[in-house]
């Protein structure tokens, strides 16, 4: 019954249920939301910064010689999600409001997770080695990748996307993350020993911008623009989503050619999004636009995928101990 246990929702997102329900029903108004969105503003400056600090690109590209794995797991993520939320297009003022149907197509361009990608692909006896440089290159191209696509993508999804917000995407992501990286002499050592109280960091910040969000949709009245068939529709969408990358990032590298290994190393690199990058992000590229219901597209994802690649991973992890085979090298 281990498996079961793994369907419970973690402690991370149940802290993100809590501040939207929170901001729901207690959200700051006033000057007290003048307050918060400055905090948010810091916050996230600070986490991109840490993001910076915390990834070595002579690491990454040292893992690069890989490279047909590793370009396989971006156009997974980069390419194909895009496509497929593009295609969805049809759902938006039919079955799915216009602003689901924005976040259902934001939750497609956002970078895959690290953390999680890389311990399902250790837990099913993958390439971890491939999965550590996959995942910590989509997260570094991620920062420039994301805020382009959703300007490119996004402006005929939702108007309130364009070119004006690039300077806002400098400011607030790219800068700290580039003095992240430059400060990297100073703070890499320190941002490693402290890894465990830093994450905390990570997602007191996530949570922050949750609760800043539903604030302010609450003052735009944003559960009046949503019934329970538009959310019913909503989960069923993610959940085919996600079900439909699992199956093709099995059976496209199996055609390619690449290893039992690699498969696995794909498959939960290249179905995973990120909500601890996806949720601060959005806060920067929809600013003003009302980020509440916008951002929930990607929570229903993101507690799905982890549920779903908790069962998966232990099925690989038994299979291969059933033919005897050895744990993969990491």
């Amino acid at each position: 019954m281990s498996w079961l246990r793994r369907l419970r929702p973690d402690g991370f997102l149940l802290a993100i249920v809590t501040s939207a329900v929170l901001a729901s029903f207690f959200p700051a108004r006033g000057f007290g939301m003048t307050l918060l969105h400055g905090a948010s503003n810091v916050a996230i400056f600070l986490l991109f910064f840490l993001y910076g600090a915390r990834i070595a690109p002579r690491e990454a590209l040292r893992g690069l010689a890989h490279w047909r794995l590793h370009l396989t797991i971006l156009a997974f993520t980069f390419v194909l999600f895009p496509l497929i939320g593009l295609a969805l297009r049809p759902l938006s003022g039919t079955l799915l409001s216009p602003q689901l149907y924005s976040g259902l197509l934001y939750l497609c361009l956002v970078p895959s997770t690290v953390q999680s990608s890389i311990a399902f692909t250790s837990i099913a006896r993958g390439n971890v080695a491939g999965a550590i440089v996959s995942a910590s290159a989509s997260n570094l191209l991620g920062v420039f990748v994301t805020p382009a696509l959703v300007v490119l993508v996004m402006a005929g999804a939702n108007g309130r996307i364009g070119l004006g917000q690039i300077g806002d995407i400098v400011v607030q992501l790219l800068i700290p993350f580039v003095l992240g990286q430059l400060s990297r002499r100073w703070t890499a050592t320190f941002v490693t020993a402290h890894n465990a109280p830093l994450k905390l960091v990570d997602r007191g910040v996530v949570v922050l911008v949750v609760y800043t969000a539903f604030s302010q949709g609450m003052s735009e009245h944003m559960w009046s623009q949503v019934n329970g068939p538009q959310l019913a529709v909503l989960v069923g969408v993610c959940l085919a989503l996600l079900g439909l990358m699992l199956v093709v990032t099995w059976f496209v590298p199996l055609k390619m050619g690449f290893s039992l290994e690699d498969r696995i190393a794909i498959q939960f690199c290249g179905t995973k999004k990120s909500l601890a990058t996806g949720l601060p992000m959005a806060q920067v590229l929809f600013a003003g636009a009302g980020v509440g219901l916008l951002v929930l597209p990607l929570m229903i994802f993101h507690q799905a995928q982890l549920m779903a690649c908790s069962v998966i991973a232990q099925r690989y992890a038994r299979a291969q101990e059933l033919a005897g085979a050895p744990a993969a090298e990491g």
